[in-house]
């Protein structure tokens, strides 16, 4: 039987501390380009300590509401039309880095995308708990859905309204979150769209998913991928730096090459925090989406592997919240919040290590960025209150 507890003190404890960790390098990091562009090198900090109080006030608030109540048709459809309209709103607006991606109230700007990735998650976690694989239309207790799903296994045919009904469940899951992805790739925002697109596909695999589908769906993501990336040129250009940085050490492959220089000098202890070479104008985006470059520099290898460590314990926190759950939508709201935060840590920590093409996707909790921090403390506010909640 579900019982009130207190908040997962391991997962609070661990998302402040990645707060903290990124307010202190963010200042680090941005520090010298602050003073040089705003003439105050506090800019970067201030704004980011601004959103981690905006942030911070609305992970208590989510975290003090019961989940249950953003299961309501009227949240989980006003959130979706509020979110498309900012993301068509974006291509009306003036372009920023040549992409339409930001909707500026004077100095502050949202990032509408960044907020397609919660309400996808509240819309899929309502939508997969309304079906449940019976083909009945009402969300089951978890025992009664477990069971049933025992029962379905053997099945070869997929029951109406059941996760494997591709007209009755999956067409209507996916249409919102393929728009909103079709919006964001226009942008042009290709890791964004992709992130989204993975969380919902974990999100339908943890319902039940068949392995077919998922097949179906890299098959299909091949001529996407000739489309989005081979047929543009400054996409493919990061595909051959990631392969071969050193072939334009001053061009395509410098960021590349930048970022491994920054890991590597900082050894096991790190040259000491605040003393960054790279961040010097050498790294390009050395406060946002390179900042764990920046981190491993100044704090070595210990300083990194604590981040890795601090993610992986929130990852754990996370699962164990989601699986305790007292019902479906509990439980699929816990792990597409896990999956997003620990999934686009691990995205950018690959692209940072060279391990992957860059994205331009920031770490959570720790680069600078308001939309991505609130987002994400957000979310980790409504995992709060489900871990409240455990059976």
């Amino acid at each position: 039987m579900p019982r009130s507890v207190q908040p997962d003190r391991w997962l609070f404890s661990v998302t402040v501390a990645l707060c903290l960790i990124g307010a202190v390098m963010v200042f680090s990091a941005s520090a010298v380009m602050a003073r040089e562009t705003y003439g105050n090198g506090y800019a970067f900090l201030l704004r980011q300590v601004a959103w981690l109080a905006l942030g911070f006030g609305g992970m208590f608030a989510l975290m003090n509401l019961d989940y249950r109540k953003l299961r309501h048709p009227a949240v989980i459809f006003t959130s979706l039309a509020v979110v498309l309209l900012m993301l068509v709103a974006v291509f009306f607006l003036d372009r920023s880095h040549a992409t339409h991606r930001w909707i500026r109230f004077g100095p502050v700007g949202i990032q509408p995308s960044e907020l397609a990735k919660l309400v996808v998650i509240l819309y899929l976690a309502w939508f997969l708990e309304m079906r449940g694989g019976t083909g009945e239309g009402r969300p089951e207790s978890a025992g009664e859905n477990r069971r049933l799903r025992r029962a379905r296994a053997p099945r070869e045919r997929p029951v109406p309204g059941g996760i494997n009904d591709f007209l009755g469940t999956l067409l209507p899951a996916m249409a919102p979150v393929l728009l909103f992805v079709g919006l964001v790739v226009m942008q042009p925002d290709l890791g964004t769209s992709v992130d989204i697109f993975l969380i919902s596909l974990a999100m339908l695999f943890v319902a039940g998913l068949s392995p077919v589908y998922l097949l179906g769906a890299a098959a299909a993501a091949i001529p996407a991928i000739y489309l989005l990336i081979v047929r543009v040129p400054y996409r493919y250009q990061r595909v051959t730096a990631f392969l071969n940085p050193e072939a334009d050490p001053q061009g395509s492959g410098f960021q590349m090459l930048q970022s491994l220089i920054a890991v590597g000098s900082g050894g096991f202890v790190g040259v000491g925090l605040m003393e960054s070479r790279q961040k010097l104008f050498y790294l390009p985006e050395a406060h946002t989406d390179f900042i764990y470059a920046v981190l491993c520099e100044e704090l070595g290898f210990i300083g990194g592997l604590a981040v890795l460590v601090l993610f992986g314990i929130y990852g754990w926190r996370g699962v164990r919240a989601a699986l305790a759950a007292p019902d479906d939508f509990g439980r699929y709201i816990g792990l597409g919040v896990t999956v997003m935060v620990v999934g686009q840590a691990l995205i950018n920590l690959s692209v940072v290590l060279g391990l992957m093409p860059t994205k331009g996707i920031p770490l959570p909790f720790i680069s600078y960025g308001g939309s991505s921090l609130l987002v994400m403390l957000l979310a980790t506010g409504v995992l709060l209150n489900i871990s409240q909640h455990a059976e």
